[in-house]
């Protein structure tokens, strides 16, 4: 029977972390709707960027997929979509491979249990 390993949980505790403050935040951004409506305009929702940037950075380091984020939300509308959780994915999956990669193992590799 063949088993999914989760190595992003043991190797990369931060992951973790960063996932749920990306989550948060865009869930703050959608659900808070009316606070964030002016988009880049919003002192509230430019606070909140530079929070979650700020927090992110610290947990995973800088990564350029940060940056498209950061425009992302300052323009009206576009901050509706999960920016910060889709450059944590990316910057935590890019991490995982890299990992397995130097580890000498397939990115599709599933361990047999």
């Amino acid at each position: 029977m063949r088993t999914i390993s989760f190595p992003v949980t043991r190797r990369f505790p931060e992951h973790r972390l960063a996932w749920l403050v990306a989550i948060a935040a865009d869930a703050i951004q959608i659900v808070g709707l009316p606070f964030f409506v002016e988009g880049g305009l919003s002192p509230v929702d430019a606070l909140l960027d530079v929070i979650v940037a700020a927090i992110l950075t610290r947990l995973l380091g800088w990564h350029w997929a940060f940056l498209p984020g950061i425009v992302a939300e300052l323009i009206l509308g576009l901050d509706l979509f999960p920016t910060w959780t889709t450059a944590v994915f990316y910057v935590t999956s890019r991490r995982v491979m890299n990992q397995r990669r130097a580890d000498g193992q397939s990115p599709t590799d599933l361990e047999t249990g």
